[in-house]
């Protein structure tokens, strides 16, 4: 079969062409700049434990090097402390410059035989037929390329949304942030802030901490304001610093600053055809500390299991829809809880009045978001198809599975995941298996029959074995999406619902949720 056209080749394009390389589905990726990332470090990324372990697994070498994971995050209002929140149960925010993520990204691209790179290449059209899509593009060489399937991966102002006359439709400048990248010194070392009402000229500043000292500050501008000129970024930055480090201002060094205006869209349609849209081509969010990258990691993903069971096997129409059925109304759903937030906190009504949850403060809800918790942050889940879930377990039905120590087939033990992005996992949970050398269990109790019944599925499934599940009881078998949210659960080895989970996991795709046909709330401005 012909590779997969990816147009674009930022964070989103080059991930998922390095996810599809990974199955074995070779990838043309055209990129209309030069193939070098302009170091900018006032644009910034935060990936949560799920988008860094998949950025990872891709073999993305800068997270160890450029990243800085938060020590803890604290919020101030006025300059009375409110709380401080460590990260002792579970993984802490990584916060990286973007041009080194792409940069990772691009470096392992370029090592993997299965992606080529095509720089200084602008799309211009495309046709489809029943077996492929047919790309041409302008640059330093005008030419035709032929794809089994094309993704848009190409921004905000998408060429292949524009070519496949998909609406863009929401909200415009729904915030909008000064910012500044610095090397100083800050009485918190490592420890992200968020000060609410603070007496520098900003209803709310953030402070993130990079690698090597720098900082990167944002400040909450009006939404349509006067031009922010370089004078007035700099007085924020002094009196911004002085606030906090007791009414002087301590030595920095300026390194990046500008302006960011974050509007909130949703296309209409992820998919016309063979040809699809991810990431910022597809949506747009970012505030109240919400994060478009990060989405559009989680785009590429959904999106490469899928596309590499159609590109091997053939798929159905229904899988392939799931892709938009799943993370549109995922990305819905994030931009709806985002409008109701705003509601609230930047009109300065009362919480009591319009969410669930009334002794929650401003503070806790606008930390949701920067810490990937709940409506604004949290990985989401998805709708599973009709399948077995015999076995309650502390994970709902479509949701992201715990990251448990498994024991993989080659014997070793590693988080779960470490083994996701490729094919189905069957995960048996068999207590003591964790002090047992894996040649005395692997032919007792259960295992030969659940190794035949996984041996027999009409998709290479990886058969798992853990200690120890939340909730879920021994001999419990969890199967287990490439993108790793749960697909099905059975008390015991049960061949037949096996085999009718993992058909349905290929075919069937997900239940479509009705908050799907609905655009984010529309509150303001709306640009169609």
């Amino acid at each position: 079969m012909d590779p997969v056209i990816v147009v674009g080749a930022g964070p989103v394009g080059l991930s998922l062409s390095l996810a599809l390389a990974g199955q074995g589905v070779p990838t043309v990726v055209l990129d209309e700049g030069p193939g070098k990332e302009e170091p900018r470090p006032a644009r910034t990324v935060v990936l949560h434990s799920d988008t860094a372990a998949m950025v990872n697994r891709l073999g993305c070498a800068t997270l160890r090097d450029e990243g800085a994971y938060f020590a803890a995050w604290r919020t101030v209002r006025r300059r009375q402390p409110a709380q401080r929140s460590t990260f002792d149960d579970g993984p802490a925010p990584l916060h990286l410059p973007q041009h080194a993520l792409t940069r990772g990204l691009r470096d392992a691209a370029c090592a993997h035989p299965l992606v080529q790179l095509i720089t200084d290449s602008r799309l211009d059209s495309l046709e489809q037929d029943d077996h492929g899509v047919t790309a041409h593009t302008q640059g330093a060489e005008t030419t035709w390329w032929r794809g089994s399937y094309l993704v848009g991966c190409d921004g905000a102002r998408s060429t292949v949304r524009k070519l496949l006359g998909i609406r863009f439709p929401g909200r415009t400048a729904v915030e909008r942030l000064a910012v500044a990248a610095l090397r100083t010194e800050l009485p918190w070392p490592g420890e992200a802030l968020l000060h609410r009402n603070p007496p520098s000229g900003s209803d709310e500043v953030v402070a993130r901490p990079l690698p090597d000292g720098v900082w990167r500050l944002d400040w909450l501008l009006p939404p349509r304001g006067e031009l922010v000129t370089p004078e007035t970024l700099v007085a924020l930055v002094r009196d911004t610093l002085a606030v906090w480090c007791g009414g002087s201002t301590p030595p920095y060094d300026l390194l990046d600053t500008g302006v960011h205006t974050l509007h909130h869209r949703l296309a209409r349609r992820w998919r016309d055809g063979r040809a699809f849209l991810a990431g910022d081509a597809a949506h747009l969010l970012g505030a109240l500390g919400t994060q478009g990258v990060e989405e559009g990691l989680r785009d590429a993903e959904n999106l490469a299991w899928k596309l590499s069971l159609a590109w091997h096997h053939g798929a159905s129409e229904a899988l392939l829809d799931s892709y938009g059925a799943e993370r549109r109304t995922a990305v819905a759903a994030r931009l709806r809880a985002a409008d109701q937030a705003m509601a609230v906190l930047r009109a300065g009504g009362g919480l009591r009045t319009y969410l669930p949850g009334a002794s929650r403060s401003a503070e806790s809800l606008l930390t949701d978001g920067h810490l990937g918790r709940g409506p604004l942050g949290a990985q989401p889940s998805y709708a599973p198809p009709a399948a077995a879930h015999e076995v309650p377990t502390d994970t709902e039905p479509g949701g992201p599975v715990a990251n448990v120590p498994v024991t993989a087939p080659d014997g070793s033990t590693v988080p779960l995941r470490d083994l996701l992005g490729g094919r189905p996992l069957a995960l048996l949970v068999a207590p003591g298996t964790g002090v047992w050398d894996r040649r005395h269990w692997l032919g007792a109790g259960l295992m030969p029959r659940l190794a035949a019944a996984v041996g027999a599925l009409p998709v290479r499934t990886d058969l798992l074995v853990a200690d120890g599940y939340p909730g879920a009881p021994a001999h419990t078998v969890l199967l287990v999406r490439p993108d790793g949210h749960l697909a099905a659960t059975f008390a015991g080895v049960r061949p037949e619902e096996l085999h009718e989970a993992v058909d349905a996991l290929r075919a069937a795709g997900p239940a479509v949720a009705p908050a799907l046909a609905a655009p984010p709330s529309t509150t303001g401005a709306v640009i169609d």
